[in-house]
């Protein structure tokens, strides 16, 4: 998207669902879970092992370019992340009109549908964002950096961190990170779009035009995770890129060269006035709560991307805040499908 290339050697979805690979026959459709860009997501059971699963089925592009790049980009980078807090894709599975090997090649004809299968999660975070109790917000902060400090080992920005792409299962316990459909590998010196990050978690040096960018732009949507997580409700819910840096200098201040050196030279940077005050007051507004946990999210608000944290460091942080008993946080879990399912 916007200039922005699949990785060499990504292209060849053969190396994924090879001639012979299972069909979408294979699964018992249940019911239509969600629908985005490139396609539609059906709860389904496997009728040969009898587990759920999550079938993603690929909108093909009606042009010469056939699979989307991004799906491609998407299938090779979770195909290389193995951690228990990220999504797992186990198979492709093919619909039984796609044909394989065009003059004795491993490339595709794409005259059928492309699957994606996911293992199945209950729910996404968004269902108990706002309405989570201390201990069980603290569990799942942990979860979310461990994922995401996996993803930047592994060299790959996420680039679209927001409740829906947070997914829970095992009663309430596990969290997974998901939909890695913005996400790609990235070097320090590299350049790349600032149009990725949904608006509300998106940081404010993409929003200026920024196009080298690392971890840091992934660290804001965390921290804006934690802090809708305590406020139940989101923190900076602009409807427009102007309207959204406007609400973020009104509570982290505005960026001059004194407080993000070289923030001058961002492309927009002219294009913003400090009409809010200057001063960062972030800490005003969670003033009833544990102090450790506003010092965690102020170090993932920090305007300046060089000044944030590192995940490692952010992990360490949040092992400080936990000391859940096991059986509590079980009960807890227990306690919040119920709610959830009267909701």
């Amino acid at each position: 998207m916007d200039g922005e290339e699949a990785p060499p050697g990504a292209l060849n979805l053969a190396d994924y669902a090879p001639a012979g690979a299972r069909t979408v026959d294979c699964f018992r459709r249940i019911r239509k879970i969600g629908e985005g860009t490139y396609g539609e997501v059906f709860e389904a059971m496997d009728i040969i092992t009898g587990e759920r699963a999550a079938l993603k089925k690929i909108k093909l592009d009606d042009g010469k370019e056939g699979f989307p790049r991004q799906i491609l980009r998407e299938i090779k980078l979770l195909k290389k992340l193995d951690h228990e807090n990220i999504i797992r894709l186990k198979e492709i599975v093919v619909s039984p009109g796609t044909a394989h090997g065009v003059g004795g090649s491993d490339d595709y004809m794409y005259r059928g549908d492309i699957y994606m299968v996911f293992e199945y999660m209950d729910h996404d975070l968004k269902k108990v964002l706002h309405h989570s109790t201390p201990p069980q917000v603290k569990y799942y902060m942990e979860q979310l950096l461990k994922g995401l400090h996996y993803c930047h080992v592994n060299n790959v920005l996420h680039r679209d961190i927001k409740g829906a792409n947070l997914l829970i299962s095992g009663g309430g316990k596990l969290l997974k990170l998901a939909d890695f459909g913005l996400a790609r590998p990235f070097t320090r010196d590299g350049s790349f779009t600032n149009h990725v990050i949904t608006l509300w978690y998106r940081p404010p040096e993409l929003l200026l035009g920024a196009t080298n960018y690392a971890e840091a732009v992934d660290i804001w949507s965390v921290g804006c995770i934690f802090a809708e997580f305590l406020l139940r409700k989101p923190l900076f819910p602009g409807r427009t890129e102007q309207e959204q840096l406007s609400k973020i200098f009104e509570l982290c201040g505005f960026p001059n060269e004194e407080n993000w050196p070289g923030v001058s030279k961002l492309p927009l940077y002219k294009t913003i006035h400090p009409t809010t005050p200057t001063k960062r007051r972030l800490r005003d507004i969670f003033h009833n709560f544990d102090s450790h946990a506003v010092d965690l999210i102020d170090r993932m608000l920090i305007l300046n991307p060089t000044q944030k944290c590192a995940l490692l460091v952010l992990y360490a942080l949040l092992l400080l805040l936990l000391a859940v008993d096991t059986l509590k946080l079980l009960a807890l879990s227990s306690d919040l499908l119920v709610s959830i399912a009267r909701s």
